[in-house]
C-alpha cells in the first residue's frame, strides 16, 4: 500500500507512474489527497476538543476542592457538550480513515523506472537468455503424454480423487519431484537463505498484508468454516512472519527459504497451453524472500536473479529472463523478472519463477520496520522469488531430457533421485 505522506509529496510523479500500467490515476490520487485533508482537519478539531475538556476536568477539580462547588458544576454542563462534540470528530474521523484506506487498497505499486511501457505480455522485454534449445527426435511427445507412458503422473487419477488441476505422481515422478525441491532448498540454504516450515492456511491479516486481500479473495480457495485462506504461495506466510515487527538495522538483510505446497482457484480454460502440468490448482513450490534495508534491494534483486540463473545453468534447461512492461507487472511489485524455460516439444516458453521487489509497498501494510542509524523507524523492503516452482520446470525436464529409449534425469539431480534414466 502506497504511503499517503509519499502520494502527497510526489502526486505528479505517483500519476506518471501509474500511468505506466496503464492506468489514469488522476482521479484516485487527488481523492486520496482530500481525503487525507479532511482527515488532518478532522483529527485537529479533535485534539483541540479534547485538550479543552481535559484543560476543564482539571479546573473543575480544583475548583470542588476550593469549595466554588457551583462554579465547577456549571463548568461541568460545559464538558458534556465537549464529550458530544469529541464523539462526533471521532466517528467522522473513522470514516474518514476508513474511506481512505478502502480507496489505498486500490492503488496498486509505482513501477520501478527500469518497467517498460506495455499493454501485455507481448510488451515484456527479454533481457537475457542462456542454453541452447536440444534437437528432439522424430517422436518426442509433450510432457502429457510421456507422464502416461511411463506411469510417472496421473491427470486423470487426481481428476477422479479431486479435480482437474490436481495430478497424482506416481513412483520415479514423485520421486523426481522430491529430488527437486530437496535440490533447491539445498541450493537456497547454501546461498544463505534459512529454511522455514511454513503454514499452508493463513488468515485474513496475513492475506492483507502482502496483498491478496481485500479483492482477490477469488484467487484463493476459503476455507469459510474457520475463515482461513489455502496459501497461493509461500510468500504469503513467508513474509507474515514480519509483519507488525520492529527491526534493527543490524538484522538485515533477512533471507529465507520454503517449500510449500501452493493451491490457486484460476479462471478455468482449455487448450495445449493449459494441458498436463502447465496450469494447476495445486503444485509445489520452492521460495526465497529478502527482508532489505530499502538502499540495497535493487542489488538484493539482482542476486535473487543471479541466484536462480545458477540452478538453471546447473539443471541445463534453455531458459530466457523479461523484464514485464507495466501492463503486466503484479499488483504490488515495482519490478519484476520473470524466467521462462523453453519446452521443446511443446514449442513454447515456459514461466518458471518471477523475482519482485515490492519496496516499501509491502511493508507498509505490514508495519514491517527497522531502526535505522538516526534511531528512527523506517519501512524496510520486501522482495521475493520462486526457486522454483516445479511443475513447469518439471515439464522442461521430460520434454527437454526425453530420448526414444526414455527420458534422461539431469546429472545434478542423480545423487537426489537415485537413478539416471526414467
Amino acid at each position: 500500500m502506497l504511503q499517503v505522506p509519499y502520494i502527497r509529496d510526489n502526486k505528479d510523479a505517483v500519476i506518471k507512474g501509474l500511468a505506466k500500467r496503464n492506468i489514469d490515476a488522476t482521479q484516485m490520487i487527488n481523492d486520496v489527497i482530500s481525503l487525507d485533508e479532511d482527515r488532518r482537519s478532522l483529527q485537529t478539531q479533535l485534539d483541540t476538543v479534547l485538550a479543552e475538556s481535559n484543560s476543564l476536568s482539571k479546573e473543575i477539580g480544583n475548583l470542588y476542592k476550593s469549595g466554588e462547588a457551583d462554579k465547577a458544576n456549571r463548568l461541568k454542563e460545559k464538558t458534556i457538550q465537549l464529550k458530544e462534540d469529541s464523539k462526533s470528530f471521532s466517528d467522522q474521523l473513522d470514516e474518514k480513515v476508513e474511506a481512505l484506506n478502502q480507496l489505498l487498497y486500490k492503488i496498486p505499486n509505482v513501477p520501478c523506472s527500469l518497467v517498460p511501457a506495455g499493454t501485455s505480455e507481448t510488451d515484456n522485454e527479454e533481457v537475457f537468455r542462456e542454453g541452447d534449445i536440444p534437437v528432439l527426435h522424430k517422436n518426442a511427445m509433450p510432457h502429457w503424454e510421456l507422464a502416461k507412458k511411463y506411469d510417472i503422473i496421473d491427470f486423470e487419477l487426481g481428476n477422479k480423487i479431486t479435480g482437474a488441476g490436481f495430478p497424482v505422481y506416481k513412483g520415479k515422478g514423485a520421486k523426481l519431484q522430491r529430488a527437486l525441491i530437496s535440490y533447491f532448498l539445498d541450493k537456497n540454504t547454501a546461498a544463505g537463505y534459512t529454511e522455514y516450515q511454513l503454514p499452508l492456511l493463513v488468515n485474513e491479516a496475513s492475506g492483507f498484508g502482502t496483498g491478496q486481500l481485500p479483492d482477490k479473495e477469488g484467487q484463493m480457495y476459503h476455507v469459510t468454516g474457520d475463515n482461513l485462506y489455502l496459501i497461493p504461495t509461500a510468500e504469503v506466510p513467508g513474509t507474515n512472519i514480519f509483519r507488525d515487527e520492529l527491526l534493527n538495522e543490524s538484522d538485515l538483510p533477512i533471507g529465507i527459504t520454503g517449500y510449500t505446497p501452493c493451491f490457486r482457484r484460476e479462471a478455468g480454460s482449455y487448450g495445449a497451453h493449459v494441458r498436463g502440468l502447465n496450469r494447476l490448482h495445486q503444485f509445489d513450490k520452492v521460495e526465497i524472500l529478502r527482508i532489505e534495508h530499502p538502499t540495497r534491494s535493487y542489488d538484493a534483486l539482482d542476486e535473487m536473479v543471479a541466484h536462480v540463473k545458477t540452478i538453471l545453468q546447473e539443471l541445463k534447461l534453455p531458459y530466457r529472463i523479461l523484464r514485464l512492461c507495466g501492463g503486466d507487472l503484479g499488483f504490488t511489485s515495482a519490478l519484476t523478472y520473470d524466467f521462462e524455460v523453453f519446452s521443446t516439444a511443446q514449442d513454447r516458453w515456459l514461466e518458471i519463477s518471477s523475482v519482485s521487489n515490492f519496496e516499501t509497498f509491502q511493508a507498509n501494510r505490514l508495519k514491517l520496520r527497522f531502526k535505522n542509524a538516526e534511531g528512527k523507524n523506517e519501512l524496510a523492503h520486501t522482495l521475493n522469488g520462486s526457486s522454483l516452482a516445479l511443475p513447469r520446470v518439471l515439464a522442461g525436464i521430460l520434454e527437454n531430457y526425453q530420448t526414444e529409449d526414455g527420458i534422461k534425469i539431469p546429472d545434478v539431480l542423480i545423487p537426489y533421485t537415485g537413478f539416471d534414466s526414467i
